[in-house]
């Protein structure tokens, strides 16, 4: 939301958070208004209103899912107890994104990153290079601040992000929680 737009209505607000419970269970995709406000006790109409278009709705929706990850994302780095290092939060994340319970939430972002590829002008505008973004500077707040910056640090960044994704892709399509997890904490330990 920017700076501009005024403060959500509480109605909004709660046909938002309903709409991202039926996109956690169904996804965006194939998402159309009808079945969505019917789910949802409301209208096509109410939606539109609300939201602008379908397009809004989705940004809507992304951005929630975003607000979403983040929050998730703080909490892993404060749940790391001071220790310092890729590892310590790469295995956090890890032990996050291979909670079952999160599976609705790393699907509709899988989606989410697809779409922002191939539909790079439509709702989903730049999803994917921001959570890029995120997801880089989370894994940055476990490296000691002098090295942050350096070329070394920033490609062990992006060497542990593919782990992760690949990994988390792997699970999400196999369900094999034992194999990737030993898999990631087999690479993990090779950047020891």
């Amino acid at each position: 939301m920017s700076r501009s737009e005024p403060t959500p209505s509480p109605r909004r607000q709660e046909l938002l958070e309903a709409a991202y419970a039926y996109a956690l269970r169904s996804g965006l995709g194939e998402l159309s208004l009808r079945p969505l406000a019917e789910e949802i006790h409301s209208s096509p109409r109410v939606l539109l209103y609300l939201f602008g278009s379908k397009d809004g709705l989705i940004r809507a929706l992304l951005a929630r899912a975003r607000a979403d990850e983040l929050a998730h994302m703080q909490q892993v780095a404060e749940s790391r107890d001071g220790a310092v290092g890729l590892q310590p939060i790469a295995r956090e994340l890890w032990r996050w994104l291979s909670d079952e319970t999160h599976r609705g939430l790393l699907t509709l972002w899988v989606e989410s990153y697809a779409r922002s590829l191939i539909e790079p002008d439509g709702p989903w505008t730049g999803f994917a290079r921001d959570t890029v973004s995120d997801w880089l500077a989370l894994l940055a707040s476990g490296q000691p601040a002098a090295l942050r910056d350096t070329k070394a640090a920033r490609t062990q960044r992006t060497l542990v992000l593919a782990v992760l994704r690949g990994a988390m892709l792997d699970l999400l399509a196999t369900g094999e929680t034992a194999r990737t997890t030993a898999a990631v904490h087999h690479q993990l330990a090779a950047l020891g």
